[in-house]
Formats: C-alpha cells, sequence, structure tokens
C-alpha cells in the first residue's frame, strides 16, 4: 500500500483533523434544512466516508466546499419527496417564584411564533438565517459553503427577516 502524500486528504491526520474541526457544523447545517438530528448525522456520515473514498479527487482547498456539497446534494436526495420542515427542540423555560406568570405565558408564545416563523422561511432562507444567526457564519461563509453568491446570501436574509418581521410583529412593544 502506498503511503498518501503529506499535503493530502488522503493523509489520516489531515482527514481526522478535517472531520473534527467540521463534522459538527455540517451536521448543524444539515439539521438547518431538515430538522431531523438523526438524519442529519446520517448525512453528515456518510459525507465524511464518501470525503475518504474521494480522498484523491479533493484538494485540501477545496475540501469545505466539497462537504457541504456532497452534503446538500445527500440531502436532497433523502428529501425529494416529503415536505421539510423544521422542529426544535423545546427548552423548559426557567421560572423563578418572583416571574410573573403573565411574563412566563408571553416569552413562551413568543418563543412558539419564533420557531413557527422560522419553520415556515422557505429552506434557502431558513438555513441562511440559521447559519448566520445561529452559528455565527458570515455571508461570506454562507456564500461559500452554498456555492452562491455573497448578493444571494444577502437577499435571502433580507427576504427571511421581513418575514420573520412581520409574523412577530403582534411582539414588537413587548419587552422579554
Amino acid at each position: 500500500m502506498t503511503s498518501a502524500p503529506e499535503e493530502s486528504v488522503c493523509n489520516e491526520h489531515i482527514y481526522n483533523s478535517i472531520y473534527q474541526k467540521q463534522v459538527e457544523k455540517l451536521r448543524n447545517f444539515v439539521y438547518y434544512k431538515c430538522g431531523d438530528m438523526a438524519l442529519a448525522e446520517d448525512i453528515a456520515q456518510e459525507t465524511f466516508v464518501k470525503l475518504w473514498t474521494n480522498c484523491a479527487k479533493v484538494m485540501i482547498e477545496s475540501v469545505l466546499g466539497w462537504l457541504y456539497t456532497i452534503a446538500n446534494n445527500k440531502f436532497i436526495d433523502q428529501t425529494r419527496s416529503r415536505k421539510v420542515r423544521l422542529k426544535f427542540e423545546k427548552e423548559p423555560i426557567k421560572t423563578s417564584n418572583t416571574e410573573d406568570p403573565y411574563h412566563a405565558l408571553r416569552t413562551e408564545e413568543f418563543r412558539d411564533i419564533l420557531e413557527e416563523a422560522i419553520s415556515d422561511l422557505p429552506e434557502g432562507q431558513r438555513e441562511v438565517f440559521l447559519l448566520n444567526r445561529i452559528e455565527g457564519y458570515t455571508y461570506k461563509e454562507i456564500a461559500e459553503m452554498l456555492d452562491v453568491s455573497s448578493t444571494a446570501i444577502e437577499k435571502r436574509m433580507s427576504k427571511a427577516l421581513a418575514k420573520m418581521r412581520d409574523r412577530i410583529q403582534e411582539f414588537k412593544d413587548y419587552k422579554i
């Protein structure tokens, strides 16, 4: 068996480093698209298996774009025939004895409306919104992941924010 060149994805140390740094981000990327953590984990693992089997064909400089393209394609293959709806795990709201019950109720109502508003965004807008606002990626980084222009990302975010504002309009004056 021949050894992999030092600066190759086929180098086990480099592959493991890429895996350690990217698997969680890749899983979250897929999760934001589908709302199914088990499916997101499966797709992330399948993507890294495919990376290993194709390691000689993938340049280190383009590995991130390759990973996200493959994961996106696997997601599309998995969900072609079903509607995608994002569901969030609900965390219990911490309340104290001094907290106003009305405040707790309004907070829960706001969370439900916010989650529903995010779920109802079209897939492209939802993934850009979550990648930027939750994961903290810049528009440029998201554009590279999705292999689209930064302008396209800006448009998706603008539309997502407009839709979000419309959906949560009734809470605009309420301070939580």
